[in-house]
């Protein structure tokens, strides 16, 4: 299997190049506009100067079954649809563009052209999360703290937030019927963030603080007198009488496996190798709730983003898949 990876910054380098390079089945190709930074990373993967590639052009010459792309989200519109043009199966890292009408045009093209488009929502995919998703869940918390400095809200909300709003999308154990934003924007910043996702009999809170001082994530689960605590993605804390269980990482999970990297890409080239189409229309709800977040965050609001973000908001696995 060709598979491409387009964009060699450290999100490609720590966490998808590892898995992708120790698959035996996989021929790995490498495209970036960097010469010395294709050098070194072909380098250390040992690749032939014909798995190298400085243009698109060039990788799509190399007839690729399926491409990851981890290039700038401004670039994403562009190469994502040539990708889908030739009909190549893609994997793009989140968000899949900066805003809800782009994404729409892209989900749309994928469908036009009968070819996988999957979105990076790993948390979905990572061990101490998925074990929530059976979990009783009235009440779900989600924090995803960074220390400073803020940032301009649109940026804020569709980089790091959506993380957020998807991870509760994933574990809301119904319909959702009310959506609340609550925030703080000094100067065109974001400086914090709360959405609140409610149903029948459920609340989901997903808290932000871009200027806590502090890079921390902590996911807590609780209903039928029973609460899980995912702390970052690792250590998973049982509360079954009120006395705490910890379930520590052990020493030699990669963190690509801890944090559901590498299975949402075994995931996508299982698909691809399967030939089953991926579809992306529950990413597109995820996208279309961070649009609805930066709206009540001071852009002009448009209500045709609400039955959007609120669709597919039944807990059950997104097209993407799950682990199993």
């Amino acid at each position: 299997m060709k598979v491409g990876c387009i964009g060699l910054g450290d999100i490609a380098r720590k966490a998808y190049l590892p898995v992708l390079g120790s698959l035996a089945e996989v021929e790995l190709h490498l495209q970036t506009r960097s010469p010395s930074t294709l050098t070194a990373v072909a380098d250390g993967h040992h690749l032939p100067g014909a798995q190298r590639h400085a243009d698109l052009d060039s990788l799509l010459d190399a007839g690729l079954d399926a491409a990851f792309v981890h290039a700038p989200t401004e670039t994403h519109p562009a190469i994502v649809t040539r990708l889908l043009d030739a009909g190549i199966a893609t994997y793009v890292d989140k968000p899949l563009a900066y805003d809800l009408a782009t994404c729409r045009e892209l989900v749309t093209l994928a469908e036009q052209r009968s070819t996988s488009l999957m979105v990076g929502f790993n948390r979905r995919f990572a061990p101490g999360y998925a074990s929530c998703h059976d979990h009783p869940r009235d009440l779900i918390v989600l924090q995803k703290n960074r220390p400073g400095p803020a940032d301009e809200v649109r940026r804020t909300v569709f980089d790091d937030f959506i993380h957020v709003v998807d991870t509760l999308r994933f574990l809301v154990p119904g319909e959702v019927d009310e959506v609340t934003v609550n925030h703080r924007v000094r100067e065109g910043r974001l400086e914090h963030v709360v959405l609140q996702l409610s149903g029948a009999g459920f609340t989901a809170l997903g808290v932000m603080n871009r200027v806590a001082g502090v890079t921390e994530e902590v996911l807590e689960v609780s209903g039928g007198g029973r609460k899980r605590v995912v702390r970052d993605l690792a250590d998973v804390i049982d509360h079954p009488d009120g006395l705490p269980t910890v379930h520590r990482r052990p020493d030699w999970v990669p963190v690509p496996r801890q944090r559901g990297l590498e299975q949402a890409v075994l995931t996508f080239l299982g698909a691809v190798r399967e030939d089953v189409v991926l579809s992306a229309r529950n990413a597109l709800a995820t996208h279309a709730l961070c649009e609805q977040i930066v709206a009540r965050a001071g852009e002009s609001y448009d209500p045709r983003f609400d039955s959007a973000a609120t669709a597919s908001g039944d807990g059950t696995p997104s097209e993407e898949g799950r682990p199993s």
